[in-house]
């Protein structure tokens, strides 16, 4: 027996920490399979070694009653290969850091219960004999049972998290259920708030932060915080923050698949809604335009919804704001009644003669009314306006007066990780980090070239969920920051070549464009490269690490 608690024990330590690992892709993966297996696609090395090392394994198992050195050979490569495999398990600093969750509490126990059951199989299968030549056959089949089993259970770690995902799909479905039932009790008891949804393939996240900010010049306001735009994120945030003295709810609403937006709708029933922008993004898991389209316009759909229910006995009730810049908004326009603001001539809400500095932009905006108004801000870039001009549309037609939005406007801050810039020393760092869509990637290295008398470098490991389009989309990117950019630093394999071979057809020189394994290593060469001015660096879509 205690030969036995020998071979268990590694097993054991190897599961926990492998296990840790891939239930930290899975969570990064918001517990979706698509994400999950995408992880495990793009992870294929240390998945092909666990394959090796089960191959190595069973070899071993079948060549041990030969009486030669032969039989060795198989055993030690299995051994290198699980020593290999248990060295890359042990933890590392993540972008993202691992949240010991009840979920994932729940996955453990789920995964104890499936450890159990494969590593201790075997012992149920021995049967007692009474002469000593079968006790010992018994024996001999036990110890090949025993390996057998664990180096199968070894070499499923990988996919042990999806089958303990699948396992306790109902359970998470019926808690999150109630968590969901709770959230809209507290919302239906807040007969006063009014909810203002916010979704978009770019821009909605400024948008929030914008919004709440002019808001809060007249309203007691809550706000999603940080990337909660998720339907458990958003039950969260109402759950934890909501108060009664609340006027005003902002919900950012996000969106990977089709219908995601109306699974929010269906929880907080919007009474206004902004449309900052539809484009190509999350393609893998969208697979079309149409789809992209129709998901996007689900929220105004809610909206023109609870408007008919209302039979719309309060005029001014139900708003809808459209960014009427957006070229794909603007030829499927589905509501004639929607608010169109931007910077292009017709909008409702157009920002004139912008002018942009490296130390900020300042703007003004007219109305159709006639109303007009000059404002200025410390962010930099037309993109910057555009959001912000979308904020005003939507606070000014709620009642904020114009001379407050000014003042409010002027305070507006930076948001975390959206072309947010900072300054070290003689380096200036545009953090584009949340940023992963074409049109964002264009706009970020437009607001790079604002930077005139500087050495511009872009850090990025390219675009993606593309689907079919993405090595394309990264060819061009890449293309695009030849035009702008002194270097090119890429991290990854994956859509380096594609961004590496735009770069080079468009005339960029070879030798200005690395590539590094990690954001660590691109992080210290972009500080190394000897520039002899001002150096301007745009770090572009730092990916999770559940992507390689």
């Amino acid at each position: 027996m205690f030969f036995y608690l020998l071979m268990y024990i590694p097993v054991i330590c190897f599961a926990v920490l492998g296990l840790r690992y891939h239930t930290h892709m899975l969570q990064l993966s918001s517990y979706q399979f698509q994400g999950y297996f995408r992880h495990l696609k793009t992870d294929r090395k240390r998945v092909i070694y666990h394959l090796c090392f089960v191959m190595l394994a069973f070899i071993s198992l079948s060549v041990m009653e030969q009486n030669n050195g032969i039989r060795i050979v198989p055993a030690i490569a299995a051994l290198v290969f699980f020593v290999g495999l248990f060295i890359s398990y042990f933890p590392k600093k993540a972008k993202k850091k691992f949240v010991v969750t009840d979920r994932v509490k729940r996955l453990f126990v789920t995964y104890c219960v499936l450890s159990v059951i494969i590593l201790l199989w075997p012992w149920l299968t021995m049967i007692g004999t009474g002469s000593q030549a079968a006790y010992d056959h018994s024996r001999y089949i036990l110890f090949k049972l025993v390996a057998s089993m664990m180096i199968i259970y070894i070499g499923s770690i990988p996919f042990i998290p999806a089958l303990g995902n699948l396992i306790n799909k109902p359970i998470e479905q019926r808690i999150n259920r109630w968590f969901i039932d709770d959230a809209k009790r507290m919302l239906k008891e807040h007969r006063d708030l009014r909810i203002i949804g916010i979704t978009g393939s770019y821009g909605k996240t400024s948008v929030k932060y914008y919004l709440t900010t002019l808001l809060s010049e007249g309203f007691s306001v809550l706000m999603t915080p940080e990337s909660y735009n998720t339907p458990m994120g958003i039950v969260r945030t109402i759950r934890e923050h909501l108060k009664p003295t609340h006027e005003i709810f902002v919900c950012e609403m996000g969106a990977r698949h089709l219908h995601d937006i109306r699974e929010i709708t269906d929880i907080v029933h919007p009474d206004d809604g902004i449309l900052t922008s539809i484009g190509y993004q999350h393609l893998e898991t969208f697979h079309s335009l149409e789809n992209i389209i129709s998901t996007k316009y689900e929220l105004l759909d809610a909206v023109d919804e609870k408007e008919k229910a209302e039979g719309g006995k309060t005029p001014g009730r139900h708003l809808k704001f459209v960014n009427g810049d957006n070229e794909i908004i603007r030829n499927n326009m589905k509501y004639s009644d929607a608010i169109t603001y931007g910077l292009s001539d017709g909008n409702d809400f157009q920002a004139k003669d912008v002018k942009v500095t490296g130390a900020g932009t300042s703007f003004t905006v007219s109305t159709k009314s006639g109303e007009s108004a000059e404002f200025s801000t410390k962010l930099v870039g037309r993109h910057n306006v555009e959001n912000i001009v979308g904020a005003i549309a939507a606070a000014s037609s709620l009642g904020v007066p114009m001379n407050k939005l000014r003042m409010a406007v002027r305070r507006l801050q930076s948001v975390p990780h959206r072309l947010e810039l900072t300054r070290h020393g003689n380096v200036a760092i545009l953090d584009d980090a949340y940023n992963s869509n074409p049109n964002g990637a264009r706009v970020a290295l437009e607001t790079l070239a604002l930077f005139e008398d500087s050495v511009k470098i872009l850090v990025t490991p390219g675009m993606v969920e593309l689907g079919e389009k993405e090595d394309e989309y990264n060819a061009e990117f890449g293309k695009q920051a030849a035009a702008v950019c002194d270097y090119i630093i890429l991290v990854g394999e994956k859509n380096s070549p594609s961004i590496k071979r735009g770069a080079e057809e468009a005339g960029f020189s070879s030798e200005r464009i690395f590539v590094k394994g990690t954001f660590t290593e691109a992080s210290a060469l972009m500080y190394e490269l000897d520039a002899g001015k001002e150096k301007v660096i745009l770090l572009e879509n730092d990916l999770p690490d559940n992507y390689k």
